[in-house]
Parts: structure tokens; sequence; C-alpha cells
């Protein structure tokens, strides 16, 4: 009986001939040898293993067009495979190879050479690929294409009534790029703080940010997050996306072990509290490490419509970790601070062999109803991968300042998914629909590991600011971006439409915000193309010499005692004074990393540190002329 599938591959030419052919197959393969076709299967395989001996198979693949031996070179050079790579091929090349057919109910398409090399769905004998080895030359690499420039805008496909019928073309829709390797350093550090104030609260089983959380760090976010709320036209129809970095960031902290909860708040842990002062691109590039392996959240759970990710359907999903890693592999082989289509990098990303698998069955996954919207017909799960990537992309990979992004509104801006069942009334498949391209930038190399070190790409000159002796800035001409008075939005106070002026106080809060006294200073010199005024300068250089003045050292527990006598006792007793100090006569402060071994010393002492409100407990005598304030409380 032949054989229609080769799983565990095909260990030689003359099995494939007899157990993967029938006579009726092999007569039409044997025709293209030009010599006389015999009737008897035995002589049919004897004919075609002469026609391939020796010499003869490179006769046959010189006989190949250019994309046949292509499809030949792609298995023979294949370290794991002898199956064609039939969907890695299409996306390389952009189509198939001509293989023709053996098929003998097929009268009018005949074999191509091709078939002499595969066997059985497309598989090569592993005797043949060896013999290949010697003479068949390496494929060409995939290559990923990218742009320079992006367009102005998109030309956006449309269909919608107008009157009785339907009309359809296209309408043009401007492009947002957004510049993410700054603004992410500092955002990084104001949500830290935001953390370290109590302010962001999360679930307590899935981890994620509760809606208060949310307008909090949109709050602190520079310009917003992606797609800034509008009150919706029609209330069963509602086109806004929602948060995008906002609901990223609590997410990233909390994998990357920089923030834990504690009851439903998050708190710094020590690594966060280190990650306030240190270099941000390291904390950076330890959160995206982190967040390859992390399992708190499955991106695809953001993709809102796809129902049954909790249910059955969680059984037949993949790994998570398995699908970040061919993305972050593929990303480092891209060129760095150039714009990539996402249709082109998911074409890239199957090209070279890193394709990812979202579901082992989708069949338990649906949209709208389980039958008829299961994700399982074919065709259907590329819907997952597609959006599982942008998530990825735009929701982490862009928070982290790793890639700038250009995009559109999501509604309507892939409209792929409309002849899904039950999707009609969707505005989008997911809220990254309307990401169009990316651009890999200085932080993304060096996180992907594409640098071996991080430098901050200089700032762009543009002579579009006047800086006065008077600490006062004017924009000149129309050339001032959004993104330019944001940034002078945070370093000095708005006087007019077109003139702010530096203070002290403002640039203290810039600082306070992860901004830096350079960055104010290189961003006032590129905008002004000129050298900044003696006043300015004196006043940035005095600003960056306050912000040092004063350090943060960490959290610390105010202990009272009773009595000056023994706080005196214990300050300078060898074995607590080194970890706490003296702080008014009944007062001892105990840094936090020294809480633990404060409190055992002091146990070796016969004390105890009480806590909460105590029936014994005595108010402090300290003296009355210069003593501590005894209502500063007990700790």
């Amino acid at each position: 009986m032949k054989r229609y599938y080769a799983e565990g591959g095909i260990p030689t030419l003359n099995l494939a001939l007899s157990e993967y052919m029938n006579a009726d197959e092999l007569k039409k393969l044997a025709a293209l040898t030009g010599s006389r076709v015999p009737t008897r299967k035995a002589e049919l395989i004897d004919l075609i293993t002469r026609h391939l001996d020796g010499n003869g198979l490179r006769t046959v693949w010189q006989s190949l067009d250019e994309l046949q031996r292509a499809a030949v070179a792609e298995v023979v050079h294949s370290p794991w495979e002898t199956f064609f790579p039939a969907d890695r091929f299409r996306a390389k090349y952009g189509s198939d190879p001509n293989w023709g057919s053996v098929d003998p109910y097929l009268r009018d398409t005949e074999p191509t050479p091709l078939l002499f090399f595969f066997y059985g769905r497309h598989v090569m004998p592993d005797d043949l690929k060896e013999r290949l080895k010697a003479f068949v030359p390496p494929p060409v690499n995939a290559k990923v294409e990218s742009l320079d420039q992006l367009p102005d805008v998109i030309h956006r496909p449309y269909k919608r009534w107008v009157g009785k019928t339907f009309q359809t073309g296209t309408e043009p829709v401007p492009l947002t790029a957004r510049d993410s390797e700054r603004a992410a350093q500092r955002e990084l550090l104001s949500v830290l703080r935001l953390v370290d104030a109590g302010k962001v609260t999360v679930s307590d089983k899935t981890r994620k940010p509760t809606s208060s959380t949310l307008d909090a760090v949109i709050a602190v976010l520079e310009g917003g997050d992606f797609y800034a709320y509008e009150p919706p036209k029609h209330k069963y129809y509602d086109e806004n996306a929602g948060p995008i970095r906002a609901f990223a960031w609590p997410m990233l902290v909390q994998a990357g072990g920089i923030a834990q909860l504690s009851g439903t708040r998050l708190q710094l842990t020590k690594a966060g509290r280190g990650a306030l002062s240190e270099p941000t691109a390291e904390t950076i590039r330890r959160l995206w490490d982190k967040w390859m392996e992390t399992t708190i959240l499955d991106e695809l759970s953001r993709i809102d419509c796809v129902k049954g990710q909790t249910g059955k359907g969680k059984r037949g999903l993949t790994a998570v970790a398995s699908r970040r890693e061919p993305v972050a592999d593929t990303l480092a082989e891209c060129p760095a601070q150039r714009w990539i289509a996402v249709e082109e990098f998911m074409r890239y990303l199957r090209a070279a062999g890193n394709s990812i698998a979202v579901a082992h069955n989708a069949w338990s996954l649906y949209i709208a109803e389980p039958h008829y919207g299961s994700l399982g017909y074919e065709g259907r799960e590329r819907f997952l991968r597609e959006r599982y990537l942008f998530c990825l992309l735009f929701e982490y990979a862009a928070t982290l300042g790793l890639i700038d992004v250009a995009y559109v509104p999501p509604a309507g801006a892939r409209p792929d998914y409309r002849s899904l069942w039950g999707a009609d009334d969707l505005p989008y498949f997911s809220r990254y629909d309307g990401l169009l391209f990316f651009r890999i930038n200085g932080l993304g190399a060096y996180c992907l590991e594409i640098a071996d070190e991080y430098k901050a790409a200089p700032m762009e000159s543009k002579p579009v600011l006047r800086v006065l002796p008077n600490l006062e800035l004017a924009a000149t001409g129309e050339g001032l971006e959004q993104g330019d008075r944001l940034a002078l939005d945070a370093y000095a106070v708005r006087v007019s439409d077109v003139v702010w002026q530096l203070n002290p106080g403002k640039l203290l809060s810039a600082i306070e915000q992860g901004r830096s006294v350079s960055e104010v200073r290189e961003f006032l010199e590129a905008r002004s193309g000129a050298p900044l005024p003696d006043t300015v300068v004196r006043l940035l250089e005095d600003t960056a010499e306050r912000c040092v003045r004063v350090r943060d050292r960490g959290l610390a527990r105010l202990v009272e005692c009773a009595e000056p006598a023994l706080a005196a006792l214990i300050a300078n007793d060898a074995r607590t004074r080194k970890h706490c100090l003296r702080a008014g006569e009944c007062h001892l402060v105990v840094p936090a990393s020294s809480e633990s071994s404060f409190q055992r010393a002091l146990r070796d002492m016969g004390y105890l540190v009480a806590t909460g409100q105590s029936e014994s407990a005595k108010p402090c005598r300290a003296k009355k002329d210069g003593g501590s304030d005894s209502r500063a409380g007990e700790a």
C-alpha cells in the first residue's frame, strides 16, 4: 500500500520510490528521463534510480529553474529538516516553486524535474540530501525591507453605506509617529515614584491595574497614552482603544521584580529602590529580559474579542515564553534606526524560520459564539498570531522604549477580520490594530544586544526657539512641534502661546520626574541653534548642584525610647550602634536595610521594639529645654 505521509523522514531514495509512489505515478515521473518507459514498478524504480545516479543528479538539478533550485537548497542546507518548508519558502521568495504533478488523474498537468528530489508530500530522502550537499550552494539569507522616512499619510480602505448601496474606496489618514527612547526612561522613574507613594493598586488575583491606577499612570505619561479618550459617538459602538502604556507599566515593574504586591498595592522592592538611582537603560534592559520569561500575563488576554481563553481554550495555548523568544530574536536581526512595516516584519518572521504559534488547538477559542465563531477553522489562527505580535510590540516593546512607533486609530485600520463570523459589529479586532510601522532605536539596539553599550541618540538640531537672557524662551516661526511644547511645559512656566520662562521650581519638578539638567541644556541648545546666555547657564548649573546636595538614602523606621538615657544607651552600645542613628533625645532612626539586625541586637540587650499601642507604654520623659517633641510618634 502506498504511503502518503513521511512523519519521520525517508531514509533512502529507493524507499521513497517503492513506498511513496505507485506505478502510475512512477510512469509520469519516469517520462522525464527521456528513456523508454517500462510498465513494471520494479523496472520503473530502476530507471529513475539510474537516471539520478552519479553525475545524473547534478544534471537534473541544473535543469531546474531559479525558484526550484532555491527549494532544493532550502532543504539541503537545513540542519534539522528534510520536509519542504512551504510557508517559510513562500514568505521568503514570494511564491511557490513549480511542482507539476504525477497524479495520473490530472492528465493536463505534467510533473517537473523538482519531483525527482521530493516524495511523500514533499520530503527529501536522507541519502539524496547528503549527495546534494556536495554541489548545491546555500540559499540566500532572508532580508527585511526598511524605510528611511515614513509616509505622511496612509490611504485606508473603507466600505460604507451611501444611500441604499455600499460605497468602497480609500481615504487619507494622518500617521502619528512617537519616539519612545527618552520618554520611556522618564516614565519608568515616574511610575516607580507612584509605586513608592502607594498610588498603584492592582488585583491580587490577576495583578492587573485598577481603573484608578490607570488614571494615575496616564497622568505621568508624556503626552498621555497612545490614544486619548474620546466620548463614544454611539453607546453600542465605542472606538476607543483604551489604555496601552498605562496598562503595561504596572505589569512590567511587577514582572521585572522591582515592585511587589503588598495587599492590593504595589511597593518597591530593594531592586526597585536601586532602580531610582541607577542608569535607567540598565533597568529597562532587565525589565525586557524578565518580560521574555514572565508568566504574569499572556498578551493574548489583551485581545478582548477572543473568548474562551480562561476555559477549555487555555489548555490549547502555547507557552508564552516560546512565543516571545522568536520575536525578540527576529527583532535583533533587523536594522536599527530604520522604519519597518509590521506586515513586512511578520513576513520576515516566517521567512527567517522564527514563526510563532499561539495555540496548539484553537477550536475552543472563538468570537461571539463557540461553534460558528471558532478560530479553529482553517486560516483563522493567523489572526491570533498577528494580533499577539502587535500587542507584544505596541504595548511592551514600545512602552519600554525599545522601538519608536507610527500608528493610526485602530478602528478601520485592518478590516481583514470582517469576514469572520460574529465580527461584523467590532470596531477593531484588537486595540493594537492601528500599529503600522516601528523603528528599533538606540535603547532597543542595546536591550536586544545589537549594540554592546547604550549611547543616547543626539537630539536633533532645529532652531525654533530664542533663549533670552531674562530666562524667557520664545518660539520663532511655526516649526515648534507638539513634542517640543510638551518638553517646554515640563521645563518652564508658560507665559503665552509662544513664550515660556525658566524658573528654579519648575526645573526641580522636571528633574524630580526623571529629566536631567544635561537633557534640559541639550534640548535648549538644539532648539535654539546658538550658545545659551550666561544667565541661563548659571541657572542650570545652580539647579544641577542643588539636586545632588540632598540625597535619598531609602526608608527608615523611627523608634521612640521611654527616656533619653535609654536612647543614649542603645545608640552607643557596641551591638546596636552600627544599626541606628540618634534623632533627638528620645528617638532613634533605623534604616530599613538594618531593621532585622537592629531588632536582634536589641533583644541581646534585653529590650524589644513594641508595636501598636500598649497599656504600659509611657511617654518619652525628655528634657523640656531643647528636647525632641514626644508627639513625633512611636514605632
